[in-house]
């Protein structure tokens, strides 16, 4: 199927007449804080406020409620991380469809409990595999054997139509041009929707495209000119870490994206806490790719009226201490040392009274020997108040002659230690 065959079937005035029913017109607001900071227009299309805290009913809803009666009566599956699958539980739920779930072991128990809750009585969840790659495999062997239909997350013209009711709602409430939209991806499904939308309402529009540094499928596939899988991907951005993006999705993004960036997974934790603490807005990370990103963007859009889509909020309250250390560690503010004190009483108080700084802290402290601690080498965990002190802090290190290992540098060793 060509490009435009496959862009020419989307029917945006019918998903969005099947979907007014179930979904929530999230609202389109302005950010006077992002704005300020990027002397631009920026608008938030907070899908994270949509029913189920994603964009992703919007899809499985369009594609489930046009399958055929004897589809749905053998019943229907899904594959996701999360968010698919609590639009795909709801979506079960409003059809009184039964549907089996599969979602990828490492999936945070709060997205669990939400698919659970959203689908009720109408949904079975088999937790399987490592990532949504292996959890899909299993979906679709399963989906064979039981004579049931597939509902994927993003590959499909249906559901690629339904995400574009994203964007339908953008063009009707904001009357002035859009300038630049910036849309996370995953498997590419709410990019394919809501850049075709743009390309032929409002091709002035630059669509851009955005993922996390940890799991570039989009950016590989239109460097091959082909999607591809990746050997391995960074996991922490959940909502978008794929290892092969669509053959559909490639084909329409690679027409309809006017650019493609990827974000490191830090930014996005930062952007995660500076949404939450200016701006009470709760974001998982896949959510704030469209936000992160604008940095890269600073000069580009300036004077200019932006959109990013705030694809979600389904965030376990359990990862924030990972949040704020992966934020830490990307601002330059927290850095871990295995240091070997010397063999002589005061040693590591010198190093605290001589070598950290007045307001640097240590947030962790462990010897790495059980016994015979004194010989062994100490983990130091430090947190500065600017990145500027990191230099200060090695060079007192150096001439207090302490003998350190940084482990930020050692990526295997930080790892395991870390």
């Amino acid at each position: 199927m060509s490009t435009s065959t496959t862009q020419d079937t989307l029917n945006y005035k019918a998903a969005a007449e099947r979907l007014k029913k179930v979904v929530i017109r999230t609202p389109l607001t302005y950010s006077h804080s992002l704005s300020r900071q990027y002397q631009c227009h920026v608008y938030l299309k907070r899908e994270d406020l949509q029913v189920v805290r994603s964009y992703k009913l919007r899809g499985a809803y369009n594609m489930m409620s046009t399958l055929p009666a004897e589809k749905l009566q053998h019943g229907v599956v899904c594959a996701s991380a999360g968010n698919h699958a609590q639009g795909f539980a709801y979506s079960c739920k409003q059809l009184n469809v039964k549907g089996v779930v599969f979602m990828p072991i490492i999936t945070p128990k709060q997205k669990v409990n939400q698919t659970r809750m959203f689908g009720e009585d109408m949904i079975e969840i088999k937790l399987v595999g490592d990532t949504f790659d292996d959890c899909a495999i299993a979906a679709k062997q399963y989906t064979e054997q039981n004579n049931m239909t597939f509902i994927p997350p993003f590959d499909d013209i249906r559901i690629i139509e339904g995400q574009a009711t994203v964007a339908v709602e953008i063009l009707e409430e904001l009357t002035t041009p859009v300038d630049y939209i910036f849309v996370p991806i995953g498997g590419g499904g709410l990019a394919s929707g809501v850049g075709s939308y743009f390309k032929e309402f409002s091709p002035a529009t630059k669509t851009v495209g955005v993922e996390p540094e940890g799991a570039p499928s989009m950016t590989a596939a239109l460097k091959e000119g082909s999607p591809i899988t990746l050997g391995s991907i960074d996991r922490f951005v959940d909502g978008a870490a794929v290892k092969r993006i669509g053959d559909t999705t490639f084909a329409i993004c690679k027409e309809v994206l006017a650019d493609m960036q990827t974000v490191a997974e830090g930014k996005v934790c930062s952007t995660i806490l500076k949404l939450y603490n200016e701006n009470a807005i709760v974001v998982e990370p896949a959510g704030a790719l469209s936000i992160a990103v604008l940095d890269q963007y600073a000069d580009n859009i300036k004077g200019k009226t932006v959109v990013c889509v705030v694809s979600g909020s389904n965030n376990d309250i359990d990862r924030m201490p990972e949040i704020k250390e992966r934020s830490l560690q990307y601002e330059g503010l927290k850095h871990y040392f295995l240091v070997r004190f010397a063999q002589r009483p005061g040693a590591l108080k010198e190093f605290v009274n001589n070598v950290l700084g007045p307001n640097d802290d240590i947030t962790r402290f462990e010897y790495m020997q059980k016994t015979n601690k004194e010989t062994g080498p100490a983990l130091v965990g430090v947190e500065l108040q600017q990145r500027n002190d990191y230099q200060r802090l090695l060079l007192k290190m150096q001439e207090y002659r302490i003998d350190y290992t940084e482990l930020n540098k050692n990526d295997n060793l930080f790892g395991y230690l870390v």
